[in-house]
């Protein structure tokens, strides 16, 4: 009788460490409704996509003084788009110089283009990932592997500071492993830094090792991982003025061209500095002015 009893005591205990293992355990990700919307977001937490059905975003035709890079992000992710090899990229340089908006610009206009590229409405997706998510990342690329769609994953504002080891779970995400990246998976990244790493911390990882070169070598092998850098730098003053017109424009705001570039000129003045973050924020000032509303 006691060791009956004893036996079903063990396997209630069994039955409690059993239900226990099964909460502390990593929850499984499953896959959305990818036909539901061409956005979503990523929450490492709860392993879960969550489709967005308004993107935050401007008109490609609205970024002004990145011509450059624009083409170059542009023509990167139609190949991509259209089945061919393209680059990870890395967008750095200059706050408020349209890096995230041009990210986004290029999968709206490229999703819009689709018919004269020969590929389905909708098969580029845009999921964003937060910097504080990066650790999950391996979990996402299991997820979209098998998916039928291409996806851009996009992470606004990288960057990596003190003791934070989580660059190296990115590093292996991006082009290590023994599987890889999916081939139906491109990671876009916008930072103001060109290599995702804070000047003192790699000067700091430089004097403290045995051997200094192999220690920058180590952090700066991150963004060796993006085969596309576009750069970001302030905008000129005529620069400045050609987003403010741009934007007046766009949105039918009845002011003489003289008046509006001094106040642009002014308000850049009151902010200490010019870029295309300002522009738009003098542009939001006027329109409240004038009662005029933003349409999308």
């Amino acid at each position: 009788m006691s060791d009956s009893r004893s036996q079903v005591q063990t396997e209630l205990l069994l039955a409690r460490i059993a239900e226990a293992l099964e909460r502390l355990a990593p929850q499984s990700a499953a896959a959305p409704d990818f036909a539901a919307a061409d956005a979503y977001v990523w929450s490492g937490a709860s392993v879960a996509l969550t489709p967005v059905a308004r993107v935050n975003r401007i008109e490609m035709t609205l970024l002004k003084g990145i011509d450059r890079a624009r083409d170059q992000l542009y023509d990167n992710t139609l190949c991509f788009a259209r089945g061919f090899s393209a680059n990870n990229a890395l967008l750095w340089g200059a706050r408020g110089m349209g890096k995230s908006s041009l990210v986004k610009a290029c999968h709206a206009a490229i999703n819009a283009e689709a018919d004269t590229h020969g590929f389905a409405a909708g098969a580029l997706k845009l999921i964003e990932i937060h910097r504080e998510d990066i650790d999950t990342l391996p979990v996402l690329l299991s997820l979209l592997r098998a998916q039928e769609y291409r996806f851009l994953i996009f992470c606004d504002d990288l960057s990596f500071d003190g003791d934070d080891t989580s660059y190296k779970s990115l590093k292996a995400a991006l082009e290590g492993g023994l599987e890889g990246r999916p081939a139906n998976v491109l990671f876009y990244a916008t930072s103001n830094r060109r290599h995702l790493l804070p000047r003192d911390m790699m000067e700091n990882e430089r004097s403290t090792a045995i051997n200094p070169h192999e220690a920058v070598e180590e952090k700066v092998s991150l963004s060796d991982r993006f085969g596309l850098w576009l750069g970001f730098h302030k905008c000129s003053q005529d620069e400045y003025l050609a987003m403010i017109d741009g934007y007046a424009a766009h949105f039918g705001l009845k002011v003489d061209a003289e008046t509006l570039h001094r106040d642009a000129l002014e308000w850049s003045t009151t902010r200490g500095t010019r870029s295309g973050r300002v522009a738009w924020q003098f542009i939001q000032d006027v329109a409240g002015r004038l009662e005029v509303r933003l349409r999308d």
